[in-house]
């Protein structure tokens, strides 16, 4: 079990259900997935571009992308239905844990200037949305060995019913929210 995993049960359970309206421990919010995305439009015609991208997510998440493709063609991107354009990973269970302790603690401190997340990046559903302007803000990446600096979103699932609800679970999980 990881450290997360424990500070979890340990102190965010009890937390949210002293402040929250919760009859059992079940009902508290809880991580579901963390899902990993690069959306790339050059890799229309640069295919080496896709294999860049796979390698560094792989390294992030330390599991395999999945390679998504178009669903419509549109003409004016030269775009048919069925090209790839991206690559994305699924993290749950122990690798989600894993994967927002180290977010929370090596990554976002290592951003210049960093003031904390925005807290309106929530969907209305309490799901949290977080972009990247480039992906070697992550220890796992090599800088000298990286192509092309690339965007990256980390799009956060949670159990919650609100976005209120998700805020106050994220902030006692260690999610560093701006002032």
């Amino acid at each position: 079990m990881s450290r997360l995993q424990e500070k979890y049960k340990k102190e965010v359970v009890s937390a949210m259900m002293k402040g929250g309206d919760y009859r059992n421990s079940m009902q508290v919010p809880r991580l579901r997935m963390i899902v990993l995305n690069i959306g790339l439009g050059e890799a229309i015609q640069n295919q080496k571009a896709l294999e860049g991208a796979t390698n560094d997510l792989a390294q992030i998440a330390g599991q395999r992308p999945v390679i998504t493709r178009s669903k419509k063609s549109i003409a004016a991107f030269r775009l048919r239905s069925g090209m790839p354009i991206g690559a994305k990973v699924t993290l749950r269970g122990e690798r989600m844990y894993e994967f927002f302790d180290r977010l929370v603690s090596a990554v976002l401190p290592r951003i210049r200037d960093f003031q904390g997340v925005p807290r309106n990046a929530f969907d209305g559903h309490g799901n949290y949305t977080l972009g990247f302007k480039e992906q070697i803000v992550f220890p796992e990446i090599d800088y000298d060995k990286v192509d092309k600096i690339r965007g990256l979103q980390v799009c956060i699932g949670t159990t919650a019913r609100t976005d209120e609800e998700a805020r106050r679970f994220l902030e006692l999980m260690g999610m560093p929210f701006s002032r």
